[in-house]
């Protein structure tokens, strides 16, 4: 029956299972995140290599003008030693692991989750999916509350592949879209984007794109070949997002 019991789990039959607890499920990007992964044995014992959970979102990349969506894994935390599971046995493995910076925030269409897997030779590997919920950090927020303060509303958030420039950090990137419907830049621009990117904990390079509203024949043919938008790089540390509704109000107004 051993043997049977074994031919089965290799299919996924009378597997072990696990089970991810989470201590708490709303969190910020650099946040620890901690919990328990439970393990409970099936019909018969099984060898387990590791626990791992790995974090995962989705972005949107095109090709041959096509969009297609992918999910990444944008870290990955090894809970355990490799260890055995014995038939109806339960064990308990605490973790513990900070959430990378570049973890979106789950706006708009944007969902992150934890997946935990357990690598068991020779047998499908069970798993347990958990999804959270990512607010913003200091950056982001100051960002949000200065641009609403600005008259740019929100319009759109998504996770898009990342520029070239930065693929060597980070496969995507999140934009955060407004348009001006008031405020300053009231009627001057078709969209603005905001979008961060981590240097560290207290410093981060915001882009914002501004695209610029037509305006008569030549307005017209920059916007065919997309010279109607223009890119901002700012470099901010904590000490600067008081401050930082002044300096997007300077910047921006230089493309109206």
């Amino acid at each position: 029956m051993s043997f049977f019991n074994k031919v089965l789990a290799s299919i996924g039959v009378g597997n072990a299972k696990v089970d991810t607890k989470l201590s708490d499920s709303t969190f910020m990007s650099g946040d620890l995140i901690s919990g328990v992964t439970e393990i409970e044995g099936g019909n018969t014992s099984q060898s387990v290599k590791s626990i791992y959970i790995n974090v995962y979102t989705t972005y949107e990349r095109e090709a041959n003008d096509k969009k297609y969506t992918e999910s990444v894994s944008i870290y990955s935390h090894m809970v355990n030693e490799p260890f055995i599971i014995e038939k109806d046995e339960k064990k308990i493995f605490p973790f513990s692991f900070n959430l990378p910076l570049n973890t979106p925030v789950t706006m708009g269409k944007t969902r992150v989750w934890l997946q935990t897997g357990l690598d068991i030779k020779n047998s499908v590997d069970p798993g347990d999916k958990d999804m959270i919920e990512i607010r913003p950090n200091a950056f982001i927020h100051a960002g949000l509350t200065a641009a609403q303060n600005l008259g740019l509303k929100l319009r759109n958030v998504d996770c898009e592949e990342a520029p070239r420039a930065y693929r060597g950090l980070t496969k995507f990137v999140q934009e955060f879209e407004f348009v001006a419907n008031g405020g300053p830049f009231r009627g001057k621009f078709d969209e603005i984007e905001f979008t961060f990117i981590y240097k560290g904990l207290d410093q981060v390079e915001l882009l914002i794109q501004v695209d610029r509203k037509v305006r008569g024949l030549g307005s017209l043919f920059s916007e065919a070949l997309n010279m109607d938008e223009s890119f901002i790089r700012l470099t901010l540390s904590k000490t600067d997002l008081a401050s930082l509704e002044s300096k997007l109000l300077k910047e921006i107004t230089r493309y109206t």
